[in-house]
């Protein structure tokens, strides 16, 4: 009796690993880290995109010669499809957040591959680019959503680094917060959109952005996009 009561926690406790920690192995492989030696980063966005703050991180990206990953949701991609092609024109990296951001371990397997299938089309018709990499929104995964990402050929990337920019804590505390957590190989998770008000701010992030790039380059830092492999 007792085996099987500590057999059941020890699942349980596995199931609610793999479901909530965006970077668990328990329901398939996903990337935290970028791999390799040296003072590399990627520096990645999701929900976006905005039609405020997006245009800022674009110009700020671009001023200091940086590429980086948007996790784009389809929604936003075709409501402003402009702003996710000129991320594809600028040599950005684009990947897949679903179309609706929703908490997908919530969702049967049926709507996960709709909803995955659904945003990759949006990004595509928006750019000419079909993403190769795919996040979960807020990381929430079931067993079959890395599956399904795989299926269509996203490979599925976590974090390293979250600063909670989301919450708006000011743009000085955006950019302490990053540096003080930056480590060799870190994926920053950082927001240029709302994944639940398309309209949301999300200026402080783009006005911390500068700051946080240079702040790491005089650390030693360089920046590199996802490998999809």
């Amino acid at each position: 009796m007792i085996a099987a009561v500590a057999a059941g926690v020890a699942v349980a406790a596995l199931a609610a690993h793999g479901t909530w920690h965006r970077n668990s192995w328990i329901f398939g492989p996903v990337l935290n880290r970028l791999p390799g030696p040296g003072q590399i980063a990627s520096i990645t966005f999701d929900d976006g995109p905005n039609p405020r703050a997006t245009p800022l991180i674009l110009d700020a990206l671009k001023a200091e010669n940086v590429r980086a990953t948007f996790f784009v949701l389809g929604r936003h991609a075709d409501r402003w499809p402009y702003l996710v092609r000129r991320m594809a024109e600028e040599g950005h990296q684009l990947g897949n957040h679903g179309y609706w951001h929703r908490k997908l371990h919530r969702k049967l397997p049926g709507y996960v591959r709709e909803d995955l299938t659904r945003g990759a089309d949006a990004i595509e018709r928006a750019s000419g680019v079909r993403p190769a990499v795919f996040r979960a929104p807020h990381g929430f995964r079931s067993p079959w959503v890395t599956a399904i990402a795989s299926s269509l050929g996203q490979r599925t990337i976590g974090w390293s680094l979250g600063v909670w920019d989301s919450a708006r804590p000011g743009a000085e505390e955006i950019v302490r917060r990053t540096l003080q957590g930056m480590r060799a190989g870190s994926i920053l998770l950082l927001h240029d959109g709302d994944g639940y008000d398309a309209d949301g701010d999300r200026l402080q992030t783009a006005q911390a952005l500068p700051a946080i790039i240079q702040g790491l380059r005089s650390r030693g830092f360089r920046f590199e996009t996802l490998p999809i492999a």
